[in-house]
């Protein structure tokens, strides 16, 4: 039996969509929300069985990674994320690259040769690596229509990703995953009634956000505060990622209030000096990332000041 375990974020879905669309396999898909990265535990394999590990954080998942190793499941593991100290082991696998630059689709797409770049730059356009899926595009020969239409497929494939439960997305990511690849290609997608869905939440949502004030200001960083609602818990990684580019020289962290009166937290590192977000996030019991993006899955409330110091101590600041 084969296993396909992926973010369920555009990185992800589309990393997963160029490997299956180029190497068909019947497989047990295991995904979830953009931040339920825990996803190795839930794989029950045999020895013999094979896995592919698609953007999520070795970190986060090596004691399972370990496990499934020692009973003989061969895995296949790409990713972009933190990695610590990555197993030697005959049945593993690993294409992995923590440069800012860097996303899942993009090292599936190298280890392809291009074969399905469209959707690499759809999954790096979702990750907010404008640039480098640009780039891609032009070598590829791209129209410039072509490839902004990749850009808001991308966002809105990211978008559907966020929120800490699944009744808060548009889309399950698995059943995204399966209506992107049954259109085969992303032209095609775009004509669809599931498109055209989530390009109208996420119109809707960043509507919504556009009155949003920061409640902290440093010149080095800035913080939001999101209220508890589904618009906003969707909308917060997208949110950030516009904040990114609105204000380049500066970090930035969203918060977004949880039912239990906790938040999720979302921080970007400057886009002048993408570093540091995995620094200030991993200082908190449940966050994790990369340098550039990174996230907490529950800051309690005491903690709001923690976290202040933490964005001052990394970009500059008296918090």
């Amino acid at each position: 039996m084969h296993y396909d375990v992926f973010n369920g974020d555009a990185d992800g879905i589309c990393a997963l969509l160029q490997l299956r669309l180029e190497e068909p396999l019947v497989s047990t898909r295991i995904t979830g929300i953009k931040r339920d990265i825990a996803l190795l535990e839930r794989v029950v394999a045999e020895p013999g069985d094979t896995v592919t590990v698609l953007d999520i954080s070795m970190v986060k998942n090596k004691d399972a990674l370990n496990q499934l190793l020692a009973n003989g499941v061969m895995v296949d593991y790409v990713d972009h994320h933190a990695a610590g100290d990555i197993p030697e082991h005959p049945n593993l696998t690993v294409t992995i690259s923590e440069a800012p630059e860097v996303c899942t689709a993009l090292l599936v797409n190298g280890r392809l040769r291009g074969a399905q770049v469209a959707w690499a730059i759809t999954g790096a356009f979702g990750d907010n690596l404008d640039e480098p899926a640009s780039q891609v595009a032009r070598k590829a020969g791209l129209s410039d229509r072509d490839t902004a239409q990749l850009r808001e497929l991308g966002i809105c494939l990211n978008y559907n990703g966020y929120g800490p439960s699944l009744e808060d997305l548009h889309f399950h990511p698995a059943e995204l995953y399966g209506a992107l690849y049954a259109a085969r290609n992303p032209a095609a997608f775009v004509a669809s009634d599931a498109f055209r869905k989530l390009q109208d939440g996420y119109r809707e949502d960043v509507a919504a956000s556009e009155a949003l004030a920061p409640v902290h200001v440093q010149p080095g960083f800035a913080v939001y505060q999101l209220p508890n609602a589904s618009w906003a818990r969707r909308v917060s990684g997208v949110f950030s990622n516009d904040l990114v580019r609105a204000y380049p020289h500066r970090a930035h962290a969203v918060l977004t209030e949880r039912d239990d009166g906790a938040f999720l937290v979302s921080v970007r590192a400057p886009f002048e000096r993408r570093t540091g977000a995995e620094a200030v996030c991993s200082q908190f019991e449940t966050g994790g990332g990369r340098a550039a993006a990174a996230g907490i899955n529950r800051l309690p409330v005491g903690d709001l000041d923690r976290l202040v110091n933490a964005l001052a101590a990394e970009y500059g600041g008296r918090a």
